[in-house]
């Protein structure tokens, strides 16, 4: 059985430090056509409650490998992000 391989992303910090976050997941809107990504620190201890960060995003020049993060600041964007959140995690309860 193989395992599958989580994609993970480099984030710098505001003071320019650069920390390593897997990613939960991507999703697109159509109405509105923005993207968006949920990511979780990797360097977390297991007993800790995840903390998960999602932003907006944009992808630089046709390259999928280089992004442009964008906080998610109106309320109507979060409770969409959330609802994909909460939507993932029965899907994933499920299995």
């Amino acid at each position: 059985m193989a395992l599958e391989e989580k994609e993970r992303i480099i984030i710098p910090d505001e003071n320019g430090e650069e920390h390593l976050f897997e990613v939960l997941f991507t999703f697109d809107v159509d109405e509105t056509k923005q993207s968006y990504i949920a990511v979780i620190p990797v360097e977390q201890s297991e007993d800790e409650e995840v903390e998960v960060y999602a932003f907006r995003y944009e992808e630089k020049d046709n390259d999928e490998d280089d992004l442009s993060l964008f906080p998610i600041e109106s309320d109507k964007e979060w409770e969409m992000v959330e609802e994909m959140l909460h939507t993932l995690a029965d899907q994933e309860n499920e299995v």
